[in-house]
């Protein structure tokens, strides 16, 4: 590498932008899969303002000391201002069958959908000696309603 080149690297890595190492240090080691995606359009209940606001959702699993996990799902505003949690919710349709989970899949990795909503796949078992997995899907339409149902193949 010339001398020319080791000079206009070095000058990036010290102006680039970096993420502050508490950003991460405030992930829970618990977190084993978050998956973000979709995107919600709503009016603003902060105030007497009815801006429209818009955003995305998050589905978390966290692992609990059994080795079972909670899965949440969220609701991120996205402005100008930067991100903002609306709301956050446990799935009990999970909790309700202690879950091991093995993976979370979107629904698509292209980017914004064309239309409101979210849907992902959860990977699990309900015993940890079981050799296959079960599929279920989280999904939200257009309107906002939520299903959570085991995936049919």
């Amino acid at each position: 590498m010339s001398a020319y080149l080791r000079i206009v690297l070095a000058l990036f890595l010290v102006a680039a932008p970096r993420a502050k190492a508490d950003d991460i240090d405030r992930l829970p080691i618990s977190a084993t899969f978050v998956v973000s995606g979709g995107y919600w359009i709503g009016q603003s209940t902060e105030g007497d303002d009815a801006t429209p606001q818009r955003g995305y959702y998050k589905l978390v699993a966290i692992r609990q000391p059994d080795r079972t996990a909670r899965l949440y799902l969220q609701m991120i505003a996205a402005g100008d201002d930067g991100l903002r949690l609306v709301e956050s919710a446990e799935l009990e349709e999970f909790t309700a069958i202690k879950p091991y989970v093995t993976g979370i899949r979107p629904d698509s990795m292209e980017g914004v959908a064309g239309q409101p909503g979210f849907f992902a796949t959860v990977y699990l078992k309900t015993d940890p000696a079981q050799a296959r997995v079960e599929e279920w899907t989280v999904l939200i339409d257009d309107l906002g309603d939520l299903r959570v149902e085991r995936a049919s193949n």
